[in-house]
């Protein structure tokens, strides 16, 4: 996976070195001291309703030519696209099947976690199909403002339902491998399903402000309209996003991040003290582990370094590399039914181990 990683990043560095010679200052001019909280920065002309062309509903934007170049440059129209394809082809049919087995499991309680997690990948690939068309019509968006919404919306929205997704899963494994008994008793349906619900919940909210801004653009001088990568920094809202996105990031990555960690290291340390054989299943879980951080951390550090650079000196150079990394999250919505399966296949379906208190607990490993 770090492989793949570099592979995103060599052709980025090509790209930037070329666009160095066409600007090599990326600072941004704000005449008013505000700062655009996430995307590109531009200055709004005038709306859509007051061009000659009626048929305009988008209002105009006017960026510089460094960032025209960076928007429409080969790796935003050529990889990232080629990325999110691939992405799919593995993705969409490996959950589908996924979500048809665990749909025949009689026991529930055990299902649902990894059934929301699989309807979260499936909805992010999905979600994808609009950004490919997108990125490779020269990221010019045709299907209008309220399509760009919805399609944002989902694409962020369940890179972190998918990371609490995951959060969960493996604290109901550390239950399991940790405090066998404190397993059996909460390990109810009600329980999965209010748990599921919460974290649907927390980031259909969390993504509401995504609905109250404007996202598509048209670029002035350019026959193109953009989807959410190019904003006006003049509202007063937008500026406000910024204390709202750190704090997304904190939640919705961070924590989960920490809990992770700190799961998994409890459930190798109590396996390697553990008198049976459990070297497989601590290799399967330190990949997982490992390939969690590979695909989500890259992304989301860029986006927090991003906003810190915004805000201390007014640059946007990161923003770039951020939008590469995004597609390592995509990889790993088409890696995770291949990651269950593996846990699955490192022990027998239940197992037996002795815990800590000296009595043996029957315990699903795919728990």
């Amino acid at each position: 996976m770090w492989r793949v990683f570099v592979l995103l990043l060599l052709p980025l560095m090509f790209e930037d070195a070329r666009q160095d010679s066409v600007s090599n200052d990326s600072r941004i001019i704000l005449p008013n001291k505000s700062f655009q909280p996430k995307t590109y920065p531009g200055k709004t002309m005038f709306p859509g309703s007051q061009l000659s062309n009626s048929s305009i509903q988008e209002p105009v934007i006017n960026v510089s030519a460094n960032i025209i170049n960076q928007t429409t440059g080969t790796v935003s129209t050529r990889i990232i696209p080629s990325a999110y394809i691939l992405a799919m082809l593995i993705g969409i049919p490996s959950n589908v099947f996924v979500l048809v087995c665990l749909s025949r499991r009689k026991n529930l309680s055990r299902c649902i976690l990894y059934f929301s997690l699989a309807v979260s990948d499936l909805l992010l690939l999905l979600s994808l199909t609009l950004r490919v068309h997108y990125h490779l019509s020269n990221n010019n968006w045709i299907f209008g403002e309220f399509a760009c919404k919805i399609v944002t919306a989902c694409f962020y929205g369940n890179i972190y339902c998918s990371i609490y997704a995951h959060m969960c899963i493996s604290v109901m494994r550390y239950l399991a491998v940790v405090h066998p008994f404190l397993y059996r008793t909460l390990l109810k349906t009600y329980h999965a399903i209010f748990t599921s619900l919460s974290f649907w919940i927390v980031s259909a909210i969390s993504m509401t402000p995504e609905f109250l801004v404007q996202q598509s653009y048209r670029v002035l001088g350019q026959e193109l309209v953009t989807c959410h990568d190019i904003q006006s920094y003049e509202k007063a809202f937008n500026r406000a996003l910024i204390p709202y996105r750190l704090s997304l990031i904190c939640l919705g990555f961070i924590l989960p991040s920490l809990v992770i960690t700190f799961v998994y290291g409890s459930i190798i340390y109590h396996l390697n003290s553990s008198s049976h054989d459990w070297k497989q299943y601590m290799k399967a879980s330190t990949l997982v582990f490992g390939i969690f951080l590979v695909c989500f951390a890259p992304c989301n550090v860029l986006l927090f370094a991003h906003y810190v650079k915004l805000y201390t000196q007014q640059q946007y150079d990161l923003y770039y590399y951020y939008r590469a990394a995004v597609c390592l999250c995509s990889f790993h919505s088409c890696l995770d039914p291949f990651l269950s399966y593996l846990l699955t296949k490192t022990s027998t379906s239940r197992v037996k181990f002795r815990s800590f208190s000296s009595r043996t607990l029957k315990v699903l490993s795919t728990s």
